[in-house]
């Protein structure tokens, strides 16, 4: 073998443990759960701005999901930091990834997020309605009232969002296509501003988010139901079941507890 072969077989074995090593890494940060998240110190919770949830109320922080954070956080042993995100796909996708531990935004727990996330208990219950110009703001055009009349229309959703499946369903159940556009970007209460302003015609909210938010937009109408009340809940990966069974404990602790009553009158009732 000629000097220069041994140099390069070294070389070569070299880059294979190093890819070898970062692929390990990777594998692992996929697969963290509770005991690997309780060792390093930090859960990494993202979240969404948005009214209800996580908002800026003067010079705090408030909303249900911060609050519920913060309650949380007294019963457990390690720091939480949270990140935002408006994107459900790119939330879902960076908690499959491991750089978020706990996807803590009111998601409409649907069989079609299930075969990708864990879901926690029940957090809260909501429906999706459908939101639109009132008569007055939208060229005295009637708000739409009927299924029906939602055939060739098209309607905003925010990327992976559960209002899809629904959508879908209500294809079929009027016998006509409806145009659903997914938007990579916004979540739905930017969808909802966006309807607002007459850059789009039609988006799918929450009722609660729409009901709040409508205090500041009096240019839409949410009094057209989408879908029935569902559950909502928070998620985790597949991969952290160990995580999935202390978020459980905790909230089914913080459900029988004063604060968690105050918190849910507050921003739900």
């Amino acid at each position: 073998m000629k000097k220069k072969d041994f140099l390069v077989v070294p070389i070569i074995i070299t880059v294979i443990l190093i890819i070898w090593i970062l692929f390990l890494k990777k594998e692992k940060e996929q697969i963290k759960d509770y005991p690997q998240i309780e060792k390093s110190g930090t859960l990494h919770i993202v979240t969404d701005y948005n009214s209800i949830g996580y908002f800026v109320s003067g010079d705090t922080i408030a909303g249900f999901n911060h609050d519920l954070i913060q309650l949380i956080e007294t019963y457990i042993p390690i720091k939480i930091e949270v990140s935002l995100e408006s994107s459900l796909e790119k939330s879902i996708e960076d908690l499959k990834k491991g750089k978020y531990d706990v996807l803590a935004r009111n998601i409409p727990v649907t069989t079609l997020l299930r075969d990708s996330l864990k879901f926690t208990e029940a957090i809260v219950q909501n429906r999706q309605v459908l939101i639109q110009r009132k008569k007055s703001f939208n060229d005295n055009i009637e708000p739409i009232r009927s299924h029906l009349d939602l055939a060739k229309k098209t309607i905003y959703i925010s990327a992976k969002s559960p209002a899809k499946l629904r959508l879908q369903n209500l294809s079929h159940e009027i016998g006509d296509t409806i145009y659903i556009k997914e938007d990579q970007v916004y979540g739905s209460e930017q969808l909802a501003i966006l309807v607002a302003s007459k850059e789009i015609d039609y988006a799918v909210c929450d009722e609660k988010t729409a009901e709040n938010i409508a205090k500041g937009l009096p240019e839409i109408d949410y009094a057209t139901f989408i879908g029935f009340t569902h559950l909502e809940a928070w998620a985790v990966r597949e991969q952290s079941p160990i995580l999935l069974d202390s978020l459980n404990t905790w909230i089914q602790r913080l459900k029988k507890t004063d604060a968690y009553k105050k918190i849910y009158s507050k921003y739900y009732k």
